[in-house]
């Protein structure tokens, strides 16, 4: 079940990483609602995460989660480029997510 929560926790850090860019500086009421839910439903979810695992495994994979899901939606969503070396070096994140997963 932790490693459920921490997948929920990453796909929650996704939502307010990217929400951020449509709070306009906090200054759009819904939009700024929306991301801090999401940042609180994070926190709760990786709290519970941690309470199997540890610390260090389960930080760097929230971590990562949110990493590679908001570096693919700012491509897909906000025309970030995509180059060769951008997607390699997210190739790299989804192995250490892996090998962290693995390793557990």
């Amino acid at each position: 079940m932790a490693w459920i929560y921490l997948v929920l926790a990453g796909l929650f850090e996704i939502g307010w990483a990217i929400g951020l860019k449509y709070t306009e500086g906090f200054t759009r009421l819904v939009p700024s609602l929306l991301t801090g839910a999401s940042m609180v439903a994070s926190v709760a979810l990786l709290g519970l995460a941690l309470k199997a695992l540890p610390v260090g495994t389960g930080y760097a994979v929230w971590t990562g989660i949110g990493t590679v899901g908001t570096a693919l939606l700012g491509i897909y969503l906000l025309g970030e480029p995509a180059t060769a070396a951008r997607l390699a070096c997210i190739g790299l994140i989804v192995a250490g997510i892996l090998g962290l997963k693995l390793a557990a």
